[in-house]
């Protein structure tokens, strides 16, 4: 994890599939005083490897405040935004495999879209799209994912601060739990004129 992206030297993407292993070795020996039954997993993690229970929002509590922006999406805008996805999924036509994230204006034009297999790379590629620009995602902007919502999603969302995330699945008990918690508006089953609002409605007109 960096602190800031002027700590990042470099991006670019592998030359090799499988690049030489030699320096990613690690031996671990345990002492025979080392009680694992006793030891609790209670971090939370990046990307889809997971995580779940209290321990987990109780950390991320510990990092970002729960954002209190005031704004209003009106029903018709987000009854447009799965339709906006879909036509700005190049790949997705092509390949009818790939899951998307994308951030959108109050009045519903595109401001990004990223694509990939995974729905978490989807949503790192576009954080990361702005990290690259040294800015923040606007404030006033709404997330629309193309499948389920995890808890890691809506944790991504919150360390970006976008306070309204829209899917066109259903989200996990967690991610609504978490969504709660840190003040940002859930909108699931995005289906033409039809969704389920799960937390903070003062954002839905």
């Amino acid at each position: 994890m960096l602190p800031s992206p002027k700590d990042l030297g470099t991006l670019g993407y592998c030359a090799t599939a499988e690049p030489p292993n030699e320096q990613n070795v690690v031996e671990a020996r345990l002492t025979c005083e080392v009680d694992v039954d006793r030891l609790r997993r209670n971090f939370y993690a990046t990307s889809s490897c997971g995580v779940c229970g209290k321990a987990s929002i109780d950390q991320l509590r510990t990092k970002a405040d729960p954002i209190s922006r005031s704004f209003t999406l009106s029903r018709p805008v987000l009854w447009s935004l799965s339709d906006v996805l879909r036509k700005g999924q190049a790949q997705f036509e092509r390949t009818g495999a790939l899951h998307a994230s994308a951030l959108f204006d109050l009045s519903g034009d595109l401001l990004h879209l990223c694509e990939d297999v995974g729905r978490h790379n989807a949503m790192d590629k576009l954080v990361g799209h702005y990290v690259l620009k040294g800015e923040r995602p606007p404030e006033l902007s709404v997330l629309l994912v193309s499948g389920r919502v995890s808890f890691e999603i809506v944790q991504k969302a919150w360390m970006a601060g976008v306070c309204f995330i829209a899917a066109v699945s259903g989200p996990s008990t967690l991610a609504v739990d978490l969504a709660r918690e840190a003040g940002i508006t859930l909108v699931g089953f995005l289906r033409g004129t039809t969704a389920n609002l799960y937390t903070h409605p003062r954002r839905l007109d």
